[in-house]
């Protein structure tokens, strides 16, 4: 048998990308030698884009045309695409871009599989080759949206909700515990809208307390809830069990009435202050994670400021915020996108100066106290953990100088932090 060609997969966006290549690369393991985003210097290689907002689409074209290049140097033989952007702007890149071997869109795996000489193998359905650290990993419970966000493009692109059964999604984590995954990241466009197609209720509170029997699984972690028709089950569930972290993220996207029903988001800013303040009445202690979106159509000083008089008194332990991107094919790209780019950059910088501060005398307050802590790797002189308040990539780490102890990646330790920054503590191993 000769040797293995070399697949080198880039993977642009979000979780959910990760876990799409991971399938793939699952699936071409047999008959390829598979690596996730390593350089241009590659037998084929695999772009899987992400179409969701401008600069997400403009670093995926810059990808695609990087690969191109290595092509025409003679780096790799073959580049195919796949993800959102090939999804949404196939025909527009096939003629823009005529030297990419393949476009494919989100639900097209057997087709790229195909292109390449690989059978799809059903067998192989609910593995994967896992790409992030191998202690965590993300479980995409359920594809595409029903929700109608005037923003988002989403539901184009990836199609209605659709559930995966609780047994595969169980099996699915015995799979990744198996592979040395101690924490589970829940991942999807609406966690919260899990069930109703296929059991004709919600049902995330009873995946979540099934997951938890997994064995090896010590964190399980929640992405990507939307407030209105919230499951108020689910907080027992997060109460009752150690194992889930006392973490939600919720993106809210505005407070401001006017702003809130053109998004189309189930509630006005009365009843998101109610929820947020339910939430935390209700699991005490908890992590609440959000996004916002700054200089939606029409948003006045005035609107912006009750934004940020929001961000001021609910105090997020995480915030991300966005400035508004105008999608071809939503509700909202019929208004006026008359907030200029600068604006939009201003108040989204306002916005995080205020997140820094808040953080920072958030963390000043964690000092002196001891907290489990996962750590995910080693950068120079430091091991670089996360506390339960904590998701990788998005959040806030936890610093260990390397010293003399015995540190290893993948395990937890009891941390006592010394000293803290605007988005990062620093800790000393509990003896």
């Amino acid at each position: 048998m000769g040797k293995k060609q070399r697949i080198n997969v880039i993977t642009l966006g979000c979780s959910k990308n990760i876990v799409d290549s991971e399938v793939f690369m699952r699936q071409a393991e047999p008959y390829y030698k598979v690596e996730a985003d390593s350089d241009n210097e590659a037998d084929i290689i695999v772009i899987n884009t992400c179409g969701f907002i401008n600069d997400a689409k403009e670093e995926s074209i810059d990808t695609i045309l990087s690969a191109v290049e290595a092509k025409r140097e003679g780096k790799a033989k073959k580049v195919f695409v796949t993800g959102c952007l090939s999804q949404r702007y196939k025909k527009e890149l096939e003629n823009e871009i005529d030297e990419v071997d393949g476009f494919f869109g989100v639900n097209e795996l057997p087709d790229i599989l195909a292109s390449l000489n690989i059978d799809y193998k059903k067998e192989l359905v609910g593995e994967r080759h896992i790409s992030t650290p191998r202690h965590y990993a993300y479980l995409k419970i359920s594809e595409g949206c029903d929700r109608n966000c005037s923003f988002c493009a989403i539901p184009m692109i990836r199609g209605k909700h659709v559930s995966r059964t609780m047994d595969s999604l169980v099996n699915e984590a015995r799979f990744l515990a198996s592979k040395g995954v101690k924490e589970l990241i829940l991942i999807a466009q609406d966690l919260t809208y899990y069930g109703i197609d296929i059991y004709g209720k919600r049902k995330l509170p009873e995946l979540v307390e099934k997951l938890t029997s997994v064995s090896g699984i010590e964190w399980i972690r929640l992405h990507y809830a939307y407030p209105a028709g919230f499951p108020w089950e689910l907080v027992n569930v997060i109460s009752k069990y150690d194992k889930i972290c006392n973490y939600l993220d919720i993106p809210l996207q505005h407070i401001n009435d006017r702003i809130l029903k053109s998004m189309k988001r189930g509630l006005d800013g009365t009843n998101t202050r109610k929820f947020v303040e339910k939430i935390r009445d209700s699991l005490p202690g908890v992590t609440f994670r959000t996004t916002l979106i700054a200089g939606y159509p029409g948003e006045t000083d005035k609107e912006f400021q009750e934004l940020y008089d929001f961000v001021k008194e609910s105090r997020f332990d995480r915030l991300g915020v966005f400035t508004y991107s105008p999608e071809e094919g939503t509700s909202a790209y019929a208004l006026k996108d008359d907030v200029p780019a600068k604006i939009k950059q201003n108040r989204l910088e306002k916005l995080m100066e205020l997140q820094q501060n808040i953080s920072l005398e958030n963390n000043i307050k964690k000092t002196g106290k001891v907290f489990k802590v996962l750590i995910d790797k080693r950068e120079n002189d430091f091991f670089v953990g996360r506390t339960e308040c904590d998701s990788p990539e998005v959040d806030q780490e936890v610093l260990i100088h390397a010293g003399k102890k015995s540190i290893e990646t993948g395990q937890f330790y009891n941390v006592k932090i010394t000293k803290a920054d605007f988005f990062d503590l620093y800790g000393e191993i509990e003896e």
